[in-house]
């Protein structure tokens, strides 16, 4: 079958003919992919950014993580039938580690990823654990499932960063992971979204086929100015960052309000350097969210029962796998946001 593969570290993808997924063992299933998106994390290994690295003794490996389908081969004791539809959580626990025993499956210390350090959705099939698998409503297609991966990231940001009902909230970028921020924001009940890019009109128009309309190009003006004007001078109660740049962490901390919390969700190639002082006398809260819990699933498929088409815009590009390089260097070069592949 056709698949796009991670083959040695350095740039690039091949795409390749690779043997059909193994039978699956108990408590496995084989899922026919439908539709797979390319993610932000995709494209840094496309390029070797720092901080893959950790994909390089388990290459060559198929990528992709962001995937739905229909469930075409259940093992034994997998709890599916064939033909269930599904997506799928990428992050796969070992179920033995202390972290594991104590409930805290996100934490596991022997934990694998689909589409990074184990076979993943950009094939035509893939074995997983049938415990990855949630199903999706009858209302929701593969192509808005597969979104529920990287819409799950948004949540737990928000999450994390506690948005609450009337809240002014700050995104920084206007990729996928910030779409969705800004959409799980209003959702929490913010009156005001506002999402930063530079330079990034496609996916601004994105933001705003979902219907946003504070949206600050920092090519443009500097960041505080924008956001200052927007909010009449008022700082903002909470920033989620999803840029990936570290600078952009202290341009947001300069508009959050004394005692806020700026959640970041990107990942970094390099460093940050914090102004200690003033992050101290403002006593501003620095948090981390990556991934998503099992819980915050279950609450991005009832958001994706409720209203599908809500979120369809997000998908800008659909390809045939066999495009799929095309799709990466579309995605790299922000001439897309959210593409879409079909094995």
């Amino acid at each position: 079958m056709l698949a796009l593969s991670k083959a040695a570290p350095g740039f690039g993808l091949s795409l390749d003919e690779v043997p059909p997924a193994h039978p699956p063992g108990p408590g496995e299933v084989v899922v026919a992919v439908e539709a797979v998106g390319i993610c932000g994390s995709d494209v840094h290994a496309y390029e070797w950014t720092e901080g893959y690295g950790f994909m390089a003794p388990h290459l060559p490996v198929v990528m992709g993580h962001e995937f739905a389908g229909r469930v075409s081969r259940p093992g034994t004791g997998s709890g599916f039938e064939a033909g269930a539809r599904v997506c799928v959580i990428p992050f796969v626990s070992c179920g033995a580690c202390p972290e594991c025993r104590a409930g805290e499956a996100r934490d596991c210390s022997r934990r694998e990823t689909i589409g990074l350090t184990r076979a993943g959705g950009f094939a035509r099939e893939v074995r997983v654990p049938a415990r990855c698998c949630v199903p999706l409503p009858d209302n929701v297609d593969s192509e808005v499932g597969a979104l529920a991966e990287p819409l799950g990231v948004a949540l737990e940001a928000v999450l994390t960063v506690g948005v609450g009902v009337g809240d002014t909230v700050l995104v920084l970028g206007p990729g996928t992971i910030g779409q969705g921020v800004a959409l799980m924001a209003r959702l929490a009940g913010a009156a005001r979204v506002l999402v930063a890019g530079r330079a990034d009109e496609p996916r601004f128009a994105v933001l705003r086929a979902l219907g946003f309309d504070a949206l600050l190009d920092v090519a443009e003006a500097p960041l505080a100015d924008q956001a200052m004007a927007l909010t009449g001078g008022r700082r903002v109660d909470a920033v989620i960052e999803a840029t990936g740049v570290p600078a952009s962490v202290n341009d947001g901390l300069a508009v959050l309000k004394r005692g806020g919390v700026l959640v970041a969700a990107g990942i970094h190639a390099a460093p940050l350097t914090l102004p200690l002082t003033d992050f101290v006398r403002m006593r501003h809260q620095l948090r981390a969210s990556h991934g998503a819990a099992r819980s915050t699933w279950t609450r991005v498929l009832a958001h994706l029962a409720r209203d599908p088409e809500a979120f369809r815009p997000m998908i800008t590009h659909r390809l045939p796998l066999s495009r799929g390089l095309e799709g990466f260097e579309l995605a790299r070069q922000r001439a897309a946001s959210k593409v879409m592949l079909a094995p």
